[in-house]
């Protein structure tokens, strides 16, 4: 068995230097007159974000925050593939029985987001759920080691997540995830149910109900007009498949392609991350260095910023139809926790969310966007707790581990 390494993140100097040569021979384009966002991330940002990067933006010092994470690495076996050093935070708990979450992060997130609720999670108070988190960085992301085979899809991401949580002691767990994180975590629902017993997910793509599958709750809907929330849902879903999807329509069909832009070019990785991270959130107030530490976690990755663009195309075309439709649809092994934010990318109606699996607890938020534990950490916390703790609908999920005692 491969061992556990506690891991410093420690960037080169050579290749901060040659980032600073390269933002020095930045060209940026001209801009229609009043195109603000419509027409993609706006110039005036990119010139500030630009000159904050070159004149006062210190990675050394972000590296050193990073570097109080308890941080390790350790290599997992994934079936057909090489295997893979996964690099990931591992807080845990000094409580007796505790319960060990899994956090899964997405695209165009990292390990990072989980810094947060690290927090809130370990400082319970009496009569609160504790919990040992284990945030990996993916294959492909961060400081993970990239794949070098085609085929690696959201099964094989699942794999990893599932062999990780195993190699740390796990053999029953809970999963948290957004983004790529909720692909991933139902699919371990689906591939591991008697390892996965509860996920609670924030980005809630739910679908319809079906008048043949589900008669009574397809008849319900109809009857049952949307609330003023759901419908404002709807159109914000509308908008994203609308106006904000471009991107994933390029990244499931030619990701190598865009990758030698994002692999060349720090200020066209800064704008392709930066549109996503104003678009997808609720107003929310990022400091021009935060946007930037996340950039450049992709900017240094191990495997560089085009392979985490990967997984679209692999989702997209290195997977059956079945699966596709697996995910979307009732997981009955599970118990599902529900957060929906107004401004996440699918806010769909209470009766579409609920066909996803066997639901014991959620929240539709007021406020909120698409990076919910950066954005609202207490929020994604107080679910866990209020999830998993006394009286909660995933009580006890995990054998002899409640979290409270």
């Amino acid at each position: 068995m491969a061992s556990i390494e506690p891991f410093q993140v420690s960037v080169p100097q050579h290749s901060l230097d040659q980032l600073k040569q390269k933002l020095s021979l930045t060209s940026l384009p001209d801009e229609l007159e009043g195109a603000e966002w419509d027409y993609g991330a706006p110039l005036a940002d990119i010139q500030r974000l630009l000159q904050h990067w070159q004149e006062k933006y210190d990675w050394r010092h972000h590296e050193a925050q990073m570097n109080k994470l308890p941080q390790y690495t350790t290599r997992i076996s994934v079936k057909d593939f090489e295997d893979l050093d996964i690099h990931f935070v591992h807080q845990t708990s000094e409580v007796k029985h505790v319960i060990p979450l899994l956090f899964v992060h997405g695209w165009p997130g990292s390990f990072l987001e989980v810094t947060k609720i690290l927090p809130l999670l370990s400082n319970v108070k009496d009569g609160e759920p504790a919990f040992h988190i284990v945030a990996p960085s993916l294959p492909n992301f961060g400081f993970s080691q990239g794949v070098k085979k085609k085929g690696f899809s959201v099964p094989q991401y699942a794999e990893v997540c599932h062999n990780l949580m195993l190699r740390l002691g796990y053999p029953q767990y809970v999963t948290q995830g957004g983004d790529w994180g909720t692909w991933i975590t139902r699919t371990i629902g689906l591939l591991y149910p008697n390892a996965c017993k509860a996920s609670h997910i924030n980005m809630v793509a739910g679908s319809p109900p079906s008048p043949i599958e589900n008669p009574v709750q397809s008849l319900q809907q109809a009857v049952t007009p949307y609330t003023e929330a759901e419908q404002a849902g709807l159109e914000r879903s509308n908008w994203f498949q609308e106006q904000g999807s471009g991107y994933g329509a390029i990244q499931s069909t030619k990701p190598q392609t865009l990758g030698y832009a994002l692999a060349d070019s720090p200020l066209g990785l800064l704008a392709w991350i930066y549109e996503k991270l104003h678009d997808w959130t609720d107003a929310f107030p990022w400091s021009d260095d935060e946007i930037l530490t996340w950039v450049s976690i992709y900017l240094f990755s191990t495997a560089g910023p085009a392979a985490s663009v990967r997984i679209y195309r692999e989702w997209a075309f290195g997977v059956g139809p079945e699966l596709h439709k697996k995910v979307r649809a009732y997981v009955p092994d599970v118990k599902l926790g529900l957060a929906v934010f107004p401004k996440d990318l699918y806010v769909h109606p209470r009766s579409w969310c609920r066909m996803l699996g066997p639901v014991v607890f959620e929240h539709f938020n007021d406020k909120g966007g698409h990076f919910a534990a950066w954005e609202c950490p207490e929020s994604i916390a107080g679910d866990l707790k209020e999830m998993f703790g006394r009286g909660g609908g995933a009580e006890g999920v995990v054998e002899g581990k409640d979290g409270l005692s």
